[in-house]
């Protein structure tokens, strides 16, 4: 079953009840003038087992321990917002799995080369899927192809970086949004204008998506194959998002079409980026939403540490559904 995401930018109380998350209202508490009877019929309720994403987005949501608890026990993920309105943080249990010790242990043990092998599938998925995002928008994809073809043994020639410079460019053309001009050579930076806002926050989405995935699946997910670094607590998740970062630029893409470019972020393109965990994707010849996809990518990489497989599951943008 897909997990629910739930996003909260207006001030709230959530607390835990009978394992429902209880959701309460500040004007409706604070209100004397409302009874008891219809304070508690007022207040909104939803199944702790039936949530995988939690976000908060406003200075004045509280959330109680116990709440953070059963989130937690339940392998939800609660994702905190900054005065910018930017998912900034990530809470998630240290203990998703039963028996995470013997994958950690693999996971520790994996060779070098192995982890080379792994990150240049991942960069190829990657760039073909990339390449179809161009090829949906009409934008000439031809340059990715070889690309996405030829990678050596941990991406040696940098094809990624080669790939994204060309991508970047071309995803956001005139071609493709003739009202979106301005977006001919758009760079993709994280402090850059829109819509690099929009790509950040459905990044963060899928980020916190994946960093679930990988510790419901018993494994570290501070230890990437490719990514390390000494501040970044889940370079496994930006190791193996990576093909799943071209579905939410199209979806960014969808938004553009229909939405003005702005520094902040409306409530009605959010509510399009947070459907980004259950988008259909296909993966291994079977739809389903991305959520259940990235379960399955996290579950391949343990087996290909545990040397049964020697692939890792990635969903293919070329079999559009």
């Amino acid at each position: 079953m897909i997990k629910r995401t739930l996003y909260f930018g207006n001030p709230a109380y959530l607390n835990l009840h009978n394992s429902q998350l209880i959701v309460r209202l500040p004007e409706v508490e604070k209100n004397q003038s409302l009874s008891e009877n219809f304070k508690n019929e007022a207040a909104a309720s939803i199944p702790v087992e039936d949530i995988g994403i939690v976000i908060l987005d406003h200075y004045q949501v509280t959330i109680t321990q116990g709440l953070l608890e059963a989130l937690l026990e339940n392998n939800a993920v609660v994702v905190t917002c900054n005065s910018k309105h930017h998912p900034t943080g990530l809470l998630m249990s240290l203990s998703g799995n039963t028996i995470q010790s013997e994958r950690f242990a693999s996971q520790l043990e994996a060779s070098e080369p192995l982890k080379k092998q792994l990150w240049a599938q991942t960069i190829s998925q990657k760039i073909k899927n990339q390449s179809v995002v161009l090829e949906i928008n009409k934008v000439d994809n031809s340059y990715l192809i070889p690309l996405y073809k030829n990678i050596k043994s941990g991406d040696s020639d940098n094809c990624e970086a080669t790939a994204a410079s060309y991508y970047w460019k071309h995803i956001f053309s005139s071609q493709t949004l003739p009202e979106f001009e301005t977006l001919a050579g758009f760079k993709r930076e994280r402090e850059g204008t829109s819509p690099n806002n929009f790509l950040n926050y459905g990044y963060a989405i899928l980020r916190a998506t994946m960093a679930r995935s990988i510790v419901g699946a018993g494994l570290l997910p501070t230890l990437g194959i490719h990514h390390h670094n000494r501040y970044n607590a889940y370079c496994l998740a930006d190791d193996l998002m990576e093909p799943y970062r071209p579905y939410v630029d199209l979806v960014v893409c969808e938004i553009l079409k229909t939405h003005k470019l702005n520094d902040d972020i409306p409530k009605e393109i959010k509510i399009e980026l947070l459907k980004i965990p259950a988008i259909d994707v296909q993966l291994d010849g079977e739809k389903s939403p991305l959520m259940i996809a990235t379960q399955r990518t996290a579950v391949s990489l343990v087996k290909c540490f545990e040397g049964d497989y020697r692939k890792i599951l990635y969903p293919d943008l070329g079999f559009r559904i």
